[in-house]
C-alpha cells in the first residue's frame, strides 16, 4: 500500500474505540495469563515506559511498520523483537514525549518529524514489573534511521501488506522468564519471531488498522 493513501486513512484511526485488552489476549501464552493474574501487588509499584508504533514511506513510497531487535545482553528482553522506546525519564514532560524521545535516541528520527495520532491501550509486563504506553505515529517522509549501538542490533522494516496478512500468525516453543518449553502465540515478521508483549500490542495494531478497511 502506498504512503499517501495510507496516510489519508490512518487519521480516522482517533476516531476509532481501542479493542482494548481482548486484543493483547489473543497473543498472550496461557502462563502469562495466569501470571498476569498474580501480579496485583507488583503492579502498584510497576514502572513507566512507551513505545511508537511508528509508520513510514520507504524510497519506493510503500508504507512500512519499524520495529527493532535488541542486544543481546543479560536481561528480560534480551535478543527480543519490539518497537523503538523505552523507560519514562524524570524530565519527559508526558508518556507521549518519552515515546518520541525513545524512539530519536534508538533509531534516530526526530521527534518533530513524528506525528503521533493515537495513545494505544497500556500493556503491564510482569518479567520486568513495567507498565508499557504505546503510541501509534507516522512520519511523512522516508526516515534517515540512525542506529543506538548500545541498545539496537537490527532495524525491522516489515510491509504493511505483511502486517495484516493473517498467515503470519503461528505457535512456537519457548523459554520464558516465566515458564520453560511452552507453546507462545506469534507472529513471523521478515524471518523474526515476535511473541510476547509486542506481539500483543501489535494486535491491537492489526485489529484498529482492519476496522480501518472494512469500513
Amino acid at each position: 500500500m502506498t504512503f499517501s493513501i495510507f496516510n489519508k486513512q490512518i487519521v480516522k484511526i482517533t476516531k476509532l474505540d481501542l479493542p482494548g485488552e481482548t486484543s493483547h489476549y489473543k497473543m498472550a501464552p496461557i502462563e502469562r495469563l495466569k501470571e498476569l493474574t498474580k501480579q496485583s501487588l507488583k503492579k502498584n509499584k510497576a514502572k513507566r515506559a512507551s513505545v511508537m508504533v511508528l509508520f513510514y514511506p520507504n524510497k519506493a513510497g510503500e508504507t512500512h511498520l519499524a520495529l527493532i531487535l535488541r542486544k543481546t545482553y543479560k536481561g528480560v528482553h534480551s535478543a527480543q523483537v519490539g518497537f523503538p522506546g523505552g523507560r519514562q525519564e524524570v524530565s519527559d514532560l508526558s508518556s507521549k514525549h518519552t515515546a518520541l524521545r525513545e524512539t530519536q535516541e534508538e533509531i534516530g528520527v526526530l521527534q518533530e518529524d513524528i506525528r503521533v495520532l493515537k495513545k494505544l491501550t497500556q500493556i503491564y509486563i510482569p518479567p520486568s514489573n513495567f507498565f508499557v504506553e504505546p503510541f501509534i505515529g507516522t512520519c511523512d517522509k522516508t526516515p534517515q534511521f540512525v542506529l543506538q549501538q548500545t541498545e539496537v542490533e537490527a532495524l525491522i522494516e516489515v510491509k504493511i501488506s505483511d502486517l495484516l496478512d493473517d498467515g503470519i500468525y503461528c505457535t512456537r516453543r519457548l523459554s520464558t522468564s516465566y515458564a520453560t518449553d511452552i507453546e507462545v502465540p506469534a507472529y513471523i515478521l521478515n524471518t523474526h519471531v515476535v511473541w510476547g508483549a509486542t506481539a500483543m500490542m501489535l494486535s491491537e495494531v492489526r485489529e484498529l488498522l482492519k476496522q480501518l478497511y472494512n469500513h
